[in-house]
């Protein structure tokens, strides 16, 4: 399984975006989709999760109300639309997936990983 994260870039606080997660290769609908971030010098967070089947959705508290997580099946990426952003949702954004049905928060819990894309909230 291969990942493939974009549409991070600079937002003013209250601003919104949209990051995509484009996975290639062997993908089954129980499988788990996982957005995390990264500020410097902290360590990598969760952010949200998914099914890939569209079922069960689960996020950090911090990004609740302000963040959404969807799958697309037919085009298997995943996204995250975040809006009213804040300074503090500055990082590197990073999208994970995990061979498995239940959803887990921490990043040791995930088998694949993409590279990351940039998110500056400036104000």
């Amino acid at each position: 399984v291969q990942l493939q994260a974009s549409g991070g870039g600079l937002v003013q606080v209250g601003g919104s975006l949209r990051l995509s997660c484009a996975a290639s290769g062997r993908i089954f609908s129980h499988y788990i989709m996982a957005w995390f971030r990264q500020a410097p010098g902290a360590e990598r967070n969760f952010v949200a999760a998914i099914r890939w089947s569209g079922d069960d959705e689960y996020y950090q508290d911090s990004v609740k109300g302000r963040f959404t997580i969807s799958a697309d099946n037919g085009k298997t990426t995943v996204y995250l639309q975040m809006s009213n952003l804040k300074p503090e949702d500055t990082a590197i954004y990073y999208c994970a997936t995990r061979k498995n049905w239940r959803i887990q928060r921490t990043p040791t819990s995930y088998d694949y990983w993409g590279q990351g894309t940039l998110v500056t909230v400036s104000s």
